[in-house]
């Protein structure tokens, strides 16, 4: 199955409708990431951008789940690119301790 990297803006300041969909927003992201959705969510540390790696058939599957975000209304930008390589340590073997 593709993976596809999905970048995404967030706006410039949280209202109160935006910080209570927070909860809620990471509870879904949560469920993604158990039924390996979604492999890696990472928040920039200004909390202006963001980056989420999906698996899915095609981009407009993976728009499909972005549009499920219970923050997507509040998004100021998303775009969705397909991944030629993805790697990462987290799905590697683990290595064999032999204690």
């Amino acid at each position: 199955m593709p993976t596809f990297v999905v970048s995404i803006r967030l706006p410039e300041t949280f209202d109160e409708e935006f910080i209570s969909l927070i909860p809620e927003h990471r509870a879904f992201i949560n469920q993604l990431l158990n039924e390996k959705i979604v492999e890696v969510y990472a928040i920039s540390s200004d909390r202006s951008r963001g980056w989420v790696t999906i698996n899915g058939d095609d981009a407009a599957a993976v728009q499909a789940v972005v549009e499920q975000f219970p923050l997507y209304p509040h998004l100021q930008g998303v775009e969705i690119d397909e991944l030629f390589i993805f790697d990462s340590t987290a799905s590697r073997f683990p290595h064999i301790s032999l204690n």
